[in-house]
């Protein structure tokens, strides 16, 4: 597997943004696909976004389209997720995942999965 590192969670003001980042390490060609998850409290994980290696392919939750962007830069094999408009809804432990496919993202299918950062949007 490889090694998943979220960064970039807090608090903040409904209506505000905030960008997360995920740093992998390790061997990355096998996996290229990456993603974004969250899981809110007593509710099930679920896809937010993912995107392709070379980002020519995103894919988004519907409850986010329009508000979330996700980006990478392969020179620093890292993810980002940038989230404005937040709110309260959008409180959760946010987790990046790895897979060869984007589909496989989309179909909740990762090959890995990072440990979490939380993101808590206040009303």
């Amino acid at each position: 597997q490889m090694p998943l590192v979220e960064s970039g969670g807090g608090l903040v003001q409904a209506g505000g943004s905030l960008s997360l980042s995920c740093a992998a390490s390790g061997r990355t060609f096998s996996t290229p696909a990456r993603g974004w998850f969250r899981q809110a409290p007593g509710k099930e994980r679920e896809f937010v976004a993912a995107i392709s290696w070379n980002s020519d392919t995103t894919y988004y939750a519907d409850s986010v389209k329009g508000r979330f962007t996700i980006s990478r830069d392969n020179a620093k094999n890292t993810v980002y997720l940038q989230m404005t408009n937040l709110k309260p809804e959008d409180t959760a432990l946010y987790f990046c995942a790895s897979a060869s496919l984007v589909r496989a993202l989309v179909a909740a299918s990762p090959s890995s999965w990072g440990q979490g950062t939380q993101v808590t949007v206040s009303s």
